[in-house]
């Protein structure tokens, strides 16, 4: 083989076919020996490799996503070290200090906000809500996708941002471990190391379609007990705040109701307490407020990003 062939004006070395290669054979043996072998990780390293070598911008592309999948490589992994072997899981203090701040008066009783949903909620908040939860994924992977293809250093600052907001999510995760609203409305307070979590309040959307879309979702979960911060709270905050630094007129107001949206939904399907969805609310604003100090004060991540930005240019 030569030492580089030329793909649509762009080389691609030896070296770098070499790297992806080997990378590719080192994430699905360590991810074989660290959570199992999954369909999706094969499937990961195929569109990685189809989007590498298909054309100059789909490897800019897949290489400026390569942030995101970073990511996902790491909450996968999660699994292979639950965060309940590391400090005791919080089940009724959370339980009991979201009911004296945000406590409901139901028939003479005190409850929860997830529990007043519970009784209360309609098919149509059910439908409703479970159509902005779907939006969690899809909203920040294609307005990463805008700014990659319109303002490629936005698109980065807006990946790293989301990158920096779940680190610091998952160190809650292992220092705070937090059992959602649905573990108590199916299990009760005792702790059970569970592997696989519930749709909880989302088997309504489930139900009402005749689908099992939230089910196969969270049969893929990496940890029951990390409800604490709501990363779901979070990631909306992200997109929101790109969405106005970059004045995308009437787009950023959609952006807030879908925030907003998915704040309650979070409560409304029992995935969350209230002092979870604030939780990832200051999460988001620590990570953005911190993302913003490092790049003006930290010259080796200014210039780290500026290298990368020459790379998907």
């Amino acid at each position: 083989m030569k030492n580089a062939i030329n793909n649509n004006s762009v080389q691609i070395t030896l070296r770098s076919v070499t790297t992806v290669s080997l990378l590719s054979v080192g994430y699905l043996l360590l991810s074989s020996l660290l959570v199992g072998y999954k369909s999706d990780q094969l499937t990961l390293v195929a569109i990685f490799n189809i989007l590498f070598y298909a054309s100059a911008i789909s490897r800019k592309f897949i290489l400026g996503f390569s942030i995101f999948i970073f990511y996902w490589i790491i909450f996968d992994y999660m699994k292979a070290f639950p965060n309940y072997n590391y400090n005791i899981v919080h089940i009724a203090d959370l339980y009991n200090f979201e009911k004296h701040l945000f406590g409901i008066n139901l028939n003479g009783t005190i409850v929860t906000p997830n529990e007043y949903f519970a009784i209360k909620g309609t098919t149509f908040l059910s439908v409703v809500t479970g159509l902005f939860y779907l939006c969690w994924i899809p909203v920040p992977l294609s307005f990463a996708a805008y700014l990659f293809f319109i303002k490629r250093r936005q698109f980065l600052y807006f990946a790293l941002t989301f990158l920096l907001v779940n680190l610091l999510g998952f160190v809650v995760y292992y220092v705070y471990p937090a059992a959602p609203p649905w573990y108590i409305q199916e299990h009760g307070f005792a702790f059970q190391p569970l592997k696989l979590a519930s749709t909880g309040g989302l088997a309504k959307f489930d139900a009402y379609f005749h689908i099992g879309l939230f089910k196969s979702i969270y049969a893929k979960g990496s940890n029951v007990f990390a409800a604490m911060p709501s990363l779901h709270s979070a990631y909306p905050v992200i997109v929101v705040y790109y969405a106005f630094k970059n004045r995308l007129g009437f787009v950023k107001y959609l952006f807030t109701l879908v925030m907003v949206g998915i704040w309650f939904t979070a409560v409304y399907a029992s995935h969350h307490y209230v002092l979870d969805v604030l939780a990832g609310i200051l999460c988001a604003t620590i990570g953005i407020s911190l993302f913003n100090l490092l790049t003006t004060r930290v010259g080796f991540i200014k210039e780290f990003i500026n290298r990368y930005e020459k790379i998907i240019q």
